[in-house]
């Protein structure tokens, strides 16, 4: 049996790029993004009530490579440091025989403008352009499950890294975002309090500066101590 799907929008985000991406949604709420429906779908009335829920479930393809990559019946998750296998179906890999993804996101609600109607989103960890395939409300009572075993994905026993801003960076953060509207600062300081480093790179210790695009905006940081300081916040066509 071949079944086929449609998407019915895209998203809309400040990730081009896969690098910097948070593992889980949720995890940076500065991360606002936008579900543009395509025209068929953009309709008010498909979401009448949904107003009454706070966050939803966003059903999406991994796209990019992942389409034509292929599959793997093991993967090597980025959470155990690339050196352990399990199955694919224990994970949530995106190379997959069917490469679909779940996201649980707070809805913000609808907004019409001249490129057509888009849902509203906070905490996504989607990058620009994923296809979206369907938007479920999140329902407590049945989707949170309080007593669930979480296998290896524990949440992280460390804190948040310390981000902290050069003057340079400071200024070319204003630039990129001289109204606020983007919440460019917070992002960048929720992101790399993550430390989006591969689990790998502890075997390179020597390395210490690394780069992560947002918006259109490449930003430079660079390991001091415990600490993630940021010392350039570019336009992508200036960087280096």
């Amino acid at each position: 049996m071949n079944l086929t799907f449609s998407p019915i929008g895209t998203i809309r985000s400040p990730y081009t790029d896969k690098f910097g991406i948070p593992r889980q949604p949720g995890l940076v709420t500065a991360a606002e993004a936008r579900v543009e429906l395509l025209p068929d779908y953009a309709r008010e009335e498909a979401f009448k009530g949904l107003e009454g829920f706070s966050h939803v479930w966003i059903l999406f393809v991994f796209h990019d490579d992942c389409l034509t990559a292929g599959w793997s019946p093991t993967v090597r998750p980025p959470r155990l440091g690339g050196r352990e296998s399990v199955g694919v179906f224990a994970s949530r890999a995106p190379y997959r025989p069917n490469p679909i993804g779940i996201s649980a996101v707070e809805q913000l609600g609808l907004e019409r403008n001249p490129n057509g109607l888009a849902l509203r989103v906070r905490g996504i960890d989607l990058l620009d352009g994923t296809p979206v395939l369907d938007i479920k409300p999140y329902v407590p009572y049945a989707d949170s499950l309080p007593d669930a075993r979480s296998g290896f994905a524990t949440a992280p026993a460390v804190d948040p890294a310390d981000v902290t801003f050069s003057v340079d960076a400071l200024e070319g953060t204003v630039a990129a975002d001289p109204t606020g509207e983007r919440r460019l600062r917070e992002l960048i300081a929720q992101v790399l309090a993550q430390d989006p480093r591969p689990g790998y790179m502890d075997r390179y210790p020597e390395r210490r500066e690394f780069a992560v695009r947002l918006y259109d905006r490449n930003i430079r940081w660079r390991i001091e101590g415990k600490a993630m300081h940021v010392v350039a916040v570019e336009p992508l066509a200036d960087a280096t």
